[in-house]
This record gives C-alpha cells, structure tokens and sequence, in this order.
C-alpha cells in the first residue's frame, strides 16, 4: 500500500486497537469462571506467539542469541502484569479494571525517572495528581479501604508500567516485532509452569464452544490482531493523537461492561474514570494536540 493510504488507515487502525482490546475485558472476566488464571494466560499467549512468530517470520533472520535474555526479562514483566491483573479481574468489576489498568501510562515517567534518571514534567506531575484522585473515587469506598481486586489492579499497572521501561532499555537496536514474539513465548512459558503446580486444566471446558470461541477471539484479536493494529497504526500516525486514540481502550472497556457484563457505574464512578482519563491522555501526550490546534487557528484568523 503507498503511504497515503497507510495514513489514511493508520487512526482507523489504532481505534480498532482500542475497541479490540476494550472487549477483552469482559470476555476475560467471563472466561475466567470456566478457565483458571494462568492456564488461560498460557493458551493466549502460546497462540499470540505462534501466530505473529508466522505472520514476522521474515523477521527471524535477524534473531541472534542474545534475543532470548531480553525476551525472558520483558516477557517476565508482561507475565506478572498479566497474571497480577487477571487475578484482580476475578476480584473486582470489569470496568474497573480497565481504568484502573490505565494508570500504567501515569506511572511510566516516575519509574523512568527512579530508572534512567530522566526527571518527569509538569505534564506527569498534574497526570499524577489527576490520576490518584480518580483512583480514590473508583476504588476507596466510604471506610477509606480498598478491595483486594482493586488493589492487585493497582499493582498490575505498575508491572505493566515495568514493562515498558524494560522494554525501552532491552530493545534498543533490536526488531521489535521479533522481540514481541519472544515475550510472548516466555510468558507463556512461565504461564504454564504455574499452570500445572497450581492448577488444573480445563480439558472438558476447552471443548465447550462457550468457551473456547472467546477463548479464541483472545488470542487472535485480543493478543495478536489488536498489537499488530498498534504497531502499524503508531507507525503512520502522530504519537500524540495515536495516544489519545490508545487511551479509549479504558473507555470502551467501562462500555462493553456495561452493555454485556452488566456492571452499574455511579456518578461517583463516573468522575473517577473521567479523572483517571483525563491524566493519562495529559502524561501521554502533555496536551499538543491543543497547543497544535490554537496554532493552526491563530494561522488562519485575518
């Protein structure tokens, strides 16, 4: 395709992304009543890899051993923000969990400052204020105390907000799409490894179309369509509105459990996910977007 069209196609391409990965929500919560938590990270995983190891095998000309530590570390990472994440998808609202999922974008500037001595804004220090007061409406109920799902949400956002700092210190010089692969591979991995100490797997169930069409729709739309979706979306588009596009991922994640999960959402729950929204769409972009338009306004005023 020429590059007019990819660019034509690459915002499209980054809310289906989004869209994608805000059914997966509810569809995991559901899921997880018929198959346990690292089983079921297991098969998507196993399926991601397969599936974009085929689709980049071009890609693996360029593998050298040195892939398979780098790999294993970032893989390591998604592997517990995933687990940790799902475990508190089992213990909390569907739309909740999305949000609060969220927060990963406000925590990657501080964790980058404690790792890489890169100092954040005055972007990422409002982002921060905005988000901890959103957090506090969604999850602080009237005793000042948190449930258990919320609060292993919490700490999967900073697993997941781990996971990119890894990611931008391991990947440096090396293909991305084939390190992606390998994550995935070692994720699963140790999924399985968890998988058959702590668990029992769901055979009967896996043969249930109930639950092996969503099952299904996870790691192939979910895992692997929805990534390749970002990459080549991000690819074609400005970060800042490819962010802002990104970032409806928590958004269609309260609608679609709403629509089909059922989950109430209050006022109060409301303006929470409004807040939390609002700070990761300032620490993602800082807001030039805004600064872009007022510019091209004032261009076009006599």
């Amino acid at each position: 395709m020429s590059p007019k069209t990819m660019r034509l196609l690459a915002k499209p391409m980054l809310l289906a992304a989004a869209l994608i990965w805000g059914t997966s929500f509810f569809i995991m919560k559901n899921t997880l009543d018929a198959v346990p938590v690292f089983f079921l990270l297991a098969i998507r995983f196993t399926a991601g890899a397969v599936l974009l190891g085929l689709i980049a095998w071009k890609r693996w000309r360029s593998f050298t051993p040195d892939y398979l530590w780098r790999g294993a570390v970032i893989g390591g990472f998604l592997f517990l923000a995933y687990s940790i994440q799902t475990f508190g998808l089992a213990r909390t609202t569907s739309s909740k969990n999305a949000f609060l999922t969220a927060v990963y974008c406000v925590i990657v500037p501080f964790l980058t400052w404690a790792v890489m001595k890169v100092r954040p804004d005055r972007y990422n220090i409002a982002a921060a204020l905005l988000c901890v007061s959103g957090v506090g409406l969604v999850s602080l109920n009237e005793e000042l105390s948190i449930n258990a799902g919320d609060l292993l949400t919490l700490v999967a956002a900073l697993f997941y907000a781990g996971h990119i700092v890894a990611v931008s210190k391991v990947s440096e010089g090396k293909d991305v799409t084939l390190l992606t692969v390998l994550q995935f591979a070692f994720s699963a991995l140790f999924a399985w490894v968890c998988g058959a100490f702590t668990e029992t797997f769901p055979a009967a169930a896996l043969t249930d179309p109930a639950v092996a069409l969503p099952l299904a729709y996870l790691c192939v739309m979910a895992t692997t369509a929805a990534l390749l979706f970002q990459n080549v979306g991000m690819v074609w588009s400005d970060p800042a509105s490819g962010s802002v596009i990104l970032s409806l991922e928590s958004v269609f994640g309260v609608l679609f459990s709403v629509l089909f999960a059922g989950d109430s959402v209050t006022l109060r729950l409301l303006l929470g996910f409004g807040l939390i929204f609002v700070a990761v769409v300032c620490s993602e972009t800082k807001f030039s977007f805004l600064h872009k338009r007022a510019s091209q306004d004032s261009k076009t005023r006599p």
